[in-house]
């Protein structure tokens, strides 16, 4: 019985060790009825069980509390989503209180999560104010007991020819992404040193290894938080805290839609992605929940890019669908 609940495990994607029948016992046939017959008996095998629980354990954030900041909408709002479903709490920030909230809502009716056992929590953050991140540091303390994890998220986009871009512009874009993620990430990480435990993740962009026209701040802002992020990790891991990227491929949310859908530019990426199209915000959110779990806990200073391989690919037809 426990052969076949190996070979159940692997049939159903939990990846439990498939080991062969002793010398001198019967392999599989009919002597129980047939497979389908032996296939039935292993599901309800302890071995089984015990498969499924180490794939959920790898990846179980039960405990564990989040802070996502941009996580209203778009991707920052997939990650939330995803950090909750695999039990993590979750506080999410953005600047319009009014519509955190009613996200933080919906997410936690998603969650399962009630008025009693809170799942998602939503607060107004600015993330280029020190007052009003370390109050969302102390939110996620106050609501949920704790904060664990912290994913920089926020962002805005700003497309324009590089001669007419101003450095009043530039700075900007600057600030809430490279000096913004500083300020979340020092906010956490004061706790998150006490405790000698934290993960951090910050949100990148295949701008910081691939041309994108007349995104240039955005782009140096991008590149900013990779250099951010390996100096993080670098100085502190000895603390327990891992800090780690993500740089998503092109993924249409609020900030990028009326630039990429149903535009030449859009459909340039699409014919530069092999696998001939945009991803989405849970694909993204995957990335995440993986970082953020026990499974990465020796990732450190590691940039996961998620991008359909848009940037591994050069000349040729690997496009999905072509030939």
């Amino acid at each position: 019985m426990a052969v076949m609940s190996a070979l159940t495990a692997r049939r159903k994607g939990y990846f439990a060790p498939l080991f062969l029948p002793p010398a001198g016992r019967p392999s599989i046939g009919t002597e129980h009825g047939g497979l389908s017959d032996v296939l039935r008996r292993a599901d309800r095998s302890d071995n089984l069980r015990s498969a499924m629980a180490v794939r959920t354990t790898m990846f179980d954030l039960t405990n564990r509390v989040a802070l996502v900041t941009g996580g209203r909408s778009g991707i920052g709002r997939a990650i939330a989503a995803a950090l909750a479903a695999h039990g993590a709490r979750v506080l999410i920030g953005a600047r319009s209180a009014d519509e955190v909230e009613q996200a933080s809502r919906e997410l936690n009716q998603e969650a399962e999560g009630d008025d009693v056992n809170l799942k998602v929590a939503g607060i107004g953050l600015d993330v280029t104010r020190d007052a009003s991140v370390e109050r969302a540091v102390r939110k996620a303390i106050d609501v949920f007991g704790s904060l664990d994890i912290l994913v920089n998220s926020a962002g805005i986009m700003l497309r324009t020819p590089t001669f007419d871009l101003t450095p009043e512009q530039f700075n900007e874009l600057h600030d809430v992404h490279v000096t913004g993620t500083l300020r979340c990430a020092q906010a956490a990480g004061h706790l998150f040193r006490e405790q000698h435990s934290g993960t951090i993740i910050n949100i990148a962009s295949l701008s910081a290894f691939v041309d994108l026209v007349e995104v240039t701040a955005y782009a140096a802002a991008k590149n900013a938080v990779l250099g951010l992020t390996r100096s993080l990790a670098n100085e502190w891991a000895k603390h327990g805290i891992r800090t780690n990227a993500i740089a998503p491929g092109f993924i249409p949310t609020d900030l990028n839609r009326r630039l990429i859908e149903n535009t030449d530019r859009g459909r340039r990426i699409i014919e530069g992605t092999p696998m001939g199209r945009f991803g989405t915000g849970e694909e993204i959110a995957g990335a995440a929940v993986y970082l953020a779990s026990p499974s990465a806990s020796f990732v450190n200073g590691h940039t996961l890019v998620v991008d359909g391989g848009f940037v591994a690919c050069g000349v040729g037809d690997s496009v999905e669908g072509a030939g």
